[in-house]
């Protein structure tokens, strides 16, 4: 498994499996980031959206739907990506930091906690779920 560093990124799959995509932990900033690097976009998340993500998951008990969403279009309620822009959540809103690409939490963590063995994905065509593992 990769180190997680810019040079040695995550190299991650989309649940549906139609895109790949690469992810690093930014220890460096304030606070720490991962990066996110989809094709020439860049997307950066808290860092602890990781531990935070796993935790949620945990006491949800069953499957999640992902419900993937750009920023600027509603989430689908329940889902991870209306938890990761909730402000019941443990940052009091939204893990993604870059504005106008905030969006896709649902998308682009859940793979990376599969790769960490900290939750499953389901990799169909539409309506993926996760749960921790």
């Amino acid at each position: 498994m990769a180190d997680g560093t810019s040079k040695d990124p995550w190299r991650l799959t989309t649940p549906p499996g139609s895109s790949t995509y690469t992810m690093h932990l930014d220890e460096e900033s304030e606070p720490a980031l991962l990066v996110c690097q989809v094709g020439s976009t860049r997307l950066t998340y808290l860092a602890r959206a990781i531990g935070d993500l796993h935790a949620w998951l945990q006491t949800e008990e069953d499957w999640v739907p992902l419900g993937a969403a750009d920023e600027n279009k509603p989430a689908a309620p329940g889902s991870v990506e209306a938890w990761g822009r909730s402000d019941a959540n443990p940052v009091g809103g939204w893990y993604g930091r870059r504005t106008g690409y905030r969006g896709r939490f649902g998308m682009y963590l859940p793979p990376l906690l599969e790769e960490l063995g900290l939750a499953e994905l389901t990799h169909e065509k539409r309506n993926n779920r996760m749960r921790a593992t």
